[in-house]
């Protein structure tokens, strides 16, 4: 060794041995595994033949447990196995020897480094419940360990990480690695890196690819510096792991085909396996089927010589995908079998998921390659069988979701627990069952749960017990054998990008009752089969009725959900004196393009000013010709002919009807009253009906509020100078965001104060009704306003207010973000003030993070938003996309945010919304002509009266009579269509 090197050996136990350590460390970062294995066999060899001594048997268990590590770098499992055994042998044996303080921290370390050592292996070979108590044996050997830098937690930390990664814990795998990475010191050079290929793996096992590959690239910089060139080959076969996932084959062939060399190389043989394994799939994507069943025996014939049981599963899966493709159905279910065995034992619960998922696919596949005809009862067995497989495991995996702190995790996993539904809805509409089809739509719209809570949550497992079940089937090629504006003319059309500076979490959705007489709850047999087999929770305790009638009418309803499966699903039931229900589907392409062709046509679509130019020069809502167009082609894809004949019966005998609409995220932007459900005589739905949007069940309150509401056509009015209490009407009319000069992206949107006589004139009527908060002496003094923060706020909501009207900006949270939550409304705020969203600037938003979790994140003894700042029960968030929270697969934005701190209807919008100086710069309205300042007094005017949908669905139809008549631009729908209704 060169001199510098022999100098930096720490003195322990003298040479030769203090530099053989040295040496094979070195053999270690080089990748030289068969080297460092041999240095540590020489000096044990050398310490054997020494008198047997205290000292030299805990040479020999340090000399072993290193040895262990290398072996197991090498995934020489067996040998792995024997060094660790010796190595704790040889340290209980001297746990009671005399030893200094300095000998005895030398001994906790060797212990819990012969601990960590055994976890892994346990893991490695499936142990899984064995890992966890050797795991829970370190950490209380931890405490009595002298850990300044934390290394070592670090490690116990990480092997916790990867214990939950091999048990599909995906969520609570992220938590732990991300709060290890944040805590771990930068000394702990070895394991900073593999905590980021952990996340790494992890993003990459929940669809988000991009971060995946950063971590890795920081890993890979992370090993460079150490020197670690074995680590940065290893790196390899994550990265062709990933390119599997995201589809890239070629890409992913090539990189394990290097991996593979270099393992073969170092005789990393379990490494080699699991490159083997993947190798096998390409081949079979190619249709090399020789050589894909060749490489499937070779992986299998490894990880079983290497004791790797669940490797050898996935392999054993893998082979019984090989010869289902070779129609052997006989091996198919032999391998498959036996591999869920596998998994079974081992409680890895969401493998067996996958499995059973799998299994209904080659049913479905079978049925489709033999779909020559009416099968009969063959064919609905078959049906039968792959639905009993496939529900309660794809709600398995949907439920997998709760354990991910962030909603965008959460998203992403949905995007992919998303295919194991679409499956199950396509066997529902093979079986023509109509039934289960009302009840998947019913439970999938009933929404995420808000859960307070903000510490780390453990794994939900049930109670074990034996599953059943021998349904088995062939893994996806994922499964591994382990784990390693522009200018003042849009109403605030500035997209938030706030931190997460906390996650927001939620819990699985309550039970749908379907009927009060016999208590049944949707999909109530496959919940329980679900809950059983794979020992996790899918629903709440609390249970919810799947629709609700509300006080705001007494007339004929009908609940309408939709649902998002590939295809677009529906259900709807009638009541308040009407009967029945029924289901409907739109083809998935369909459904798309006409969205596509309403996004083209929306204000703000492309970004800014020329967004909002394109709506109003050439968008489909700015001429009533493309218009009409436009709500037939949204009308054919997704409304059913049938609901409207049934509409129109009930109308003709028992009034007009309400429509309460919940849509799935794809069609919250749908103006539905715009339905042209008679393209022959230009009859829209709201022609026909009123129509109300409606939240998820979960944000149902289980007490009723105890706030007042207007009883009259005027509501209930106070004297002159009272104004606040319980009656009082909070006015929020264009606040002045901190450092935004009146006509920047975040200025003015009701031009100067003074400058709208219509607007002075409708504030002045709130000032003389005597119920109006700010109380001010003039109207004018209303707008503009600079104290208007969210300390305000929360003081007058407390006080206790029948309504809330803002007016102002909104920003948006990006739907690809899934983080709903990061919504904000611009308030008065400084950058000092305390809130969950990052500041702009000068400026802090109050985020719907903030209405929602209020202080808990912040401090110790903070409290909920409901309580800081309690919604009255009719609010008004007139902005841009203030109503985009159904958008999102979570539903927790501004308006649903309001829904559960107390309101009972939100009236928000769910495009960008023009101003009027955007009417007269681009459509060219004199200035006398103000259609913002119109459709705010339309709004509020509506909220005064005691049926606030029927009366605001009044002003839109009359809005659309003038558009039909002249088509002025107005009149368009492309201000007043954007409003909606939203309740629970």
């Amino acid at each position: 060794m060169p001199d510098e090197e022999i100098a930096a050996v720490p003195h322990l136990y003298g040479d030769p041995f203090d530099s053989g350590f040295a040496l094979a460390r070195r053999h270690q970062s080089a990748a030289d595994l068969t080297a460092a294995c041999a240095v540590y066999e020489e000096m044990l060899a050398l310490a054997e033949s020494l008198e047997d001594s205290p000292d030299v048997r805990f040479l020999r268990a340090h000399l072993l447990s290193d040895l262990a590590s290398v072996r197991l770098d090498a995934t020489d499992l067996p040998a792995a196995e024997d060094a660790v055994e010796r190595s704790r042998a040889l340290l209980d044996g001297i746990a009671s020897a005399p030893m200094g303080p300095k000998g005895r921290q030398l001994w906790l370390e060797t212990l819990l480094k012969t601990q960590i050592a055994r976890t892994d292996l346990l893991r490695r070979t499936g142990r899984l419940d064995e890992a966890l108590a050797c795991l829970d044996e370190a950490a209380l050997t931890l405490p009595e360990f002298d850990d300044p830098d934390g290394l070592r937690s670090a490690e116990l930390g990480l092997n916790r990480v990867h214990l939950l990664m091999e048990r599909g814990e995906w969520g609570t795998a992220e938590e732990h690695a991300s709060l290890l990475l944040s805590t771990t010191p930068a000394t702990a050079v070895e394991t900073l890196p593999r905590l980021l290929i952990a996340l790494g793996v992890i993003c990459g096992e929940t669809g988000r690819y991009d971060p995946a590959e950063d971590y890795f690239a920081r890993a890979e910089d992370a090993f460079r510096a150490m020197g670690d060139t074995g680590e940065q080959h290893a790196l390899l076969a994550h990265r062709a792991d990933l390119a599997l996932d995201r589809g890239d084959f070629d890409r992913a062939e090539r990189l394990f085909d290097e991996a593979s060399e270099f393992f073969e190389r170092q005789q990393r043989f379990g490494e080699l396996a699991v490159c083997e394994q993947a190798r096998s799939f390409l081949a079979g994507r190619r249709g090399d089927l020789t050589g894909a069943g060749d490489l499937m025996a070779s992986s299998l014939a490894r990880f079983e010589r290497l004791g790797a049981s669940t490797a050898a599963a996935d392999t054993m899966l893998l082979g019984a995908q090989h010869a289902y493709g070779r129609g052997d159905i006989t091996e198919m279910r032999r391998l498959a079998q036996e591999a869920r065995d596998v998994y079974q034992a081992r409680e890895m619960h969401e493998r067996c998921a996958q499995v059973d998922l799998m299994l209904a696919r080659t049913l479905e596949d079978n049925l489709n390659r033999t779909d020559h005809g009416d099968h009969g009862d063959r064919e609905s067995k078959s049906l039968g069988t792959a639905l009993s497989l496939a529900l309660p495991a794809a709600l398995a995996l949907e439920a997998a979701r709760y354990d991910f702190v962030t909603a965008h995790a959460r998203s992403q996993w949905l995007q992919l627990a998303d295919e194991a539904m679409q499956l199950v809805f396509r066997l529902a509409v093979r079986r023509q069952d109509q039934g289960l089809l009302f009840e998947l739509v019913e439970h999938r719209s009933a929404g995420a749960s808000l859960a307070l809570a903000l510490a780390p949550t453990p794994a939900r497992t049930l109670p074990a017990g034996p599953d059943e079940d021998p349904a088995s089937v062939f893994p996806s090629a994922a499964m591994k054998a382990y784990g390693q504006v522009d200018g003042p003319v849009t109403l605030g059309g500035v997209a938030a990008d706030a931190a997460a500076s906390a996650g927001l979490r939620v819990a699985p959705p309550p039970k749908v009752r379907m009927a009060a007489e016999t208590g049944r709850v949707a999909l109530q047999e496959y919940i329980a089969a679900a809950e059983f087999r794979y020992r996790r929770r899918i629903v709440d305790d609390a249970e919810t009725p799947f629709w609700n009638t509300d006080d705001l009418t007494n007339r004929p309803v009908v609940q309408v959900r939709l649902a998002d499966a590939g295809d677009l699903f529906m259900t709807w039931t009638w009541a308040g004196g009407a009967q029945g229900f029924g289901t409907g589907r739109g083809p998935g392409d369909e459904v798309d393009a006409a969205v596509r062709a309403l996004v083209d046509a929306l204000p703000g679509a492309g970004g800014g000013a020329e967004g909002m130019g394109r709506a109003f020069e050439s968008g489909a809502l700015a001429d009533h010709r493309t218009e009409r167009r436009l709500a037939r082609l949204l009308a054919e894809a997704l409304w059913p002919e049938g609901l409207t004949a049934q509409i129109r019966q009930v109308s003709a005998r028992a009034g007009r009807p309400l429509v309460r609409i919940q849509p799935s995220p794809r069609v919250a932007q749908i103006p539905w009253e715009l339905l042209a459900v008679d393209d022959a005589t230009d009859v829209r739905l709201i022609d026909l009906a009123d129509v109300v949007t409606t939240a998820p069940a979960s944000l149902r309150r289980q007490q009723p509020t105890t706030s007042p509401t207007p009883d009259t056509d005027t509501g209930r009015r106070k004297g002159k100078g009272e104004g606040r209490g319980t009656d009082a009407v909070v006015l929020v009319l264009d606040p002045r965001v901190p450092g935004f000069r009146a006509d920047s992206p975040l200025g003015s949107v009701l031009g100067p104060p003074g400058s709208d006589p219509e607007l002075l004139s409708f504030v002045r009527s709130r000032l003389d009704a005597g119920d109006a908060v700010p109380s001010v002496a003039t109207p004018a003094e209303a707008l503009r306003r600079t104290d208007l923060d969210r300390e305000w706020l929360g003081g007058v909501l407390r006080e206790g207010a029948r309504r809330l009207l803002y007016v102002g900006h909104v920003s948006g949270a990006p739907v690809e973000s899934g983080q709903s939550e990061d919504g904000t409304l611009h308030l008065c705020c400084g950058p000092g003030t305390s809130g969950l969203a990052e500041p702009l600037r000068t400026h802090r938003p109050l985020s719907a993070k903030d209405l929602l979790l209020g202080t808990l994140p912040l401090r110790a003894d903070g409290e909920p938003g409901a309580r800081i700042w309690p919604a009255p029960p009719r609010v008004a968030l007139i902005g841009c996309e203030s109503g985009g929270d159904l958008r999102f697969a979570e539903s927790f934005g501004l308006a649903t945010a309001m829904l559960h701190n107390g309101a009972e209807l939100v009236t928000a919008t769910r495009w960008t919304l023009p101003t009027s100086l955007a009417f007269h710069r681009l459509a060219g309205l004199p200035e006398t002509v103000r259609p913002l300042t119109e459709a705010i007094i339309a709004v509020d005017t509506a909220h005064e009266h005691h049926d606030p949908v029927s009366r605001l669905a009044r002003w839109q139809r009359g809005q659309l009579d003038r558009w039909r008549a002249d088509g002025r631009i107005e009149h368009s729908p492309l201000l007043w269509a954007a409003m909606t209704c939203i309740v629970v």
